[in-house]
């Protein structure tokens, strides 16, 4: 009987020696199948239990299952090493750029005027103003009176000026749509202590429309109140302001007396151009032939009745104001011709003039990226 009994031990030899050599996972699985499968060795094995005594069962079973156990995981072992290289062999060969950027895929643009309302926000915070906001439907105390803009002014005229029904007054005051962002600044000076500084970008309303004017447009306007204040720090701001934003050194600026009830003294603002094929461009030499300026915003001095009528001190309190057309600043910077494209949301304008929301203005990597 014992003589017939296989050698487990030189089966097991044989079976592991060919899982060691298989190269692939095809002639591991070969393997397997010769070994483990319906019809393998130790398969065959395990059924000659069934025909042994109980006694020589005793003694076999234990080690035929042992050595289906043992190759079993010989097997599983050398598959996991076998994907394992596979692996190895994938990532070497295998490269990926993390340079390359993105596949385009369909997305909305940011419109040229918020782009711009970013760029004064980014150029503004670096010189230390906050951005400070206020609501769009004003009362005339705000709006004109505390801005010293006395009664006949063209600006309260019904021509000018979008105003809500009698029966819309709140506490006696006429209402309307807010004619520029200036009572943004009052609104500051009358809520915080100074020093303030501050911009205040947003919507404003006036009655005119053509090719340079709509009835909805949007304003920047800047305040600093502090101790001290004279046109020294004025003109600085917004020389560095100007050049930031067109993103040129060789800016000139040129200021000429003007007259606003809220500054005094005032000044309008030039800014000098030149023509490269045919086209204005901000910067150079406004002297030469093909130069000149334009002008660009407006300045001054806080008036001290404006001041005074915010509750400050104007002996003690000094500052200076200035204001544009944010819509104007985006038509000399990115080349627009007519101000109404802008409201007329087609999304081909939009596509040709819009920027990608990645976009985003910083000074270090330009404001106009």
């Amino acid at each position: 009987m014992d003589e017939q009994k296989p050698d487990l031990e030189q089966l097991k030899q044989d079976l592991c020696a060919a899982i060691e050599v298989a190269t692939g996972l095809d002639a591991l699985d070969a393997v397997r199948v010769h070994a483990l499968g319906k019809n393998g060795v130790v398969t065959g094995l395990l059924k000659t239990l069934g025909s042994m005594s109980p006694e020589d069962r005793k003694v076999e079973g234990p080690r035929i299952n042992g050595l289906r156990s043992e190759i079993a995981e010989a097997i599983e072992s050398k598959k996991a090493a076998l994907a394992a290289d596979l692996l190895e062999q994938r990532l070497a060969s295998e490269t990926l750029d993390l340079s390359l950027p993105p596949k385009e895929t369909p997305k909305g643009s940011v419109h040229p005027v918020s782009q711009v309302m970013d760029e004064l926000a980014e150029i503004f915070a670096d010189l230390g103003f906050a951005v400070a906001t206020g609501p769009e439907i004003e009362d005339d105390w705000h709006n004109f009176t505390a801005l010293n803009i006395p009664e006949s002014h063209p600006a309260r005229a019904m021509h000018d000026t979008f105003y809500f029904g009698e029966n819309h007054k709140r506490d006696g005051q006429a209402m309307m749509l807010r004619t520029h962002t200036s009572p943004v600044q009052i609104r500051t000076m009358t809520s915080e202590e100074p020093p303030i500084r501050i911009i205040a970008p947003g919507r404003t309303y006036r009655s005119d429309s053509d090719a340079t004017h709509t009835p909805m447009f949007h304003q920047v306007e800047g305040l600093v109140i502090d101790r001290d204040i004279h046109m020294g720090h004025l003109k600085w701001t917004l020389e560095t302001f100007v050049k930031a934003f067109f993103e040129r050194d060789d800016i000139v600026l040129r200021f000429r007396p003007s007259y606003f009830p809220f500054t005094e003294p005032s000044a309008e603002v030039d800014v000098g151009y030149s023509l490269k094929d045919g086209k204005r461009i901000i910067g150079g030499d406004p002297t030469k032939e093909e130069g000149g300026w334009m002008e660009i915003l407006g300045s001054g001095m806080v008036n001290r009745k404006v001041i005074d009528a915010c509750g400050l001190d104007p002996d003690e309190w000094q500052g200076f104001a200035f204001g544009c057309g944010i819509d104007r600043l985006a038509m000399l910077k990115y080349g627009m011709d007519d101000l109404r494209a802008f409201f007329d949301g087609d999304l081909r304008w939009i596509e040709h003039y819009g920027f990608s929301a990645l976009d985003v203005p910083t000074l270090s990597a330009g404001v106009g990226a």
